[in-house]
């Protein structure tokens, strides 16, 4: 027996959190000239644009948005920014995802930027679901969410945006 999805967020939570996480990465980098905003392709650069944009209405700081392009499903090969290293060293970066499930994408993705000296490093997930695999949190989210391992969460940012327990 298939069940249909249960809303988790609709597009109007959807665009509260992202203010919410927008004005806490505001407060965490208040002294920053230049915050850089690194989205997971593809839904979490889509988030990182929408926390891009809200961020630019709210502050004067310099918001440089990036692009992290990782295999998903082997996550050890290379992962690319679509900025160079020189334009986020010595900089703060907030890591981008929409759903933050075992934690490999995240920590895989952030073991790049490890390499390159940083003012500060932090991630900022949509939905946490809590089933880590990897010792990496969320430090800005939207929700967090008890699901059990055979659900699956699915984010769609098309309009409207909306976030669904499958």
């Amino acid at each position: 027996m298939e069940t249909s999805p249960t809303l988790i967020l609709s597009d109007e939570d959807i665009s509260i959190k992202i203010k919410r996480i927008s004005l806490q990465i505001l407060e965490t980098c208040l002294e920053d000239k230049v915050i850089i905003i690194a989205g997971i392709y593809k839904n979490g650069a889509l988030l990182a644009e929408r926390i891009s944009a809200q961020l630019k209405q709210l502050t004067d700081t310099e918001i440089v948005l990036a692009t992290v392009t990782l295999d998903k499903k082997n996550p050890l090969h290379s992962v690319q920014v679509s900025i160079e290293p020189s334009l986020y060293k010595n900089k703060s970066v907030i890591l981008v995802d929409d759903v933050l499930n075992t934690g490999s994408t995240l920590i895989f993705a952030a073991k790049h930027f490890l390499d390159v000296p940083l003012k500060q490093f932090k991630t900022a997930v949509l939905v946490d679901r809590n089933h880590k695999k990897y010792p990496i949190k969320a430090d800005f989210k939207g929700i967090s969410l008890s699901t059990s391992l055979n659900e699956r969460v699915e984010v769609d940012f098309s309009s409207p945006s909306k976030a669904e327990l499958i």
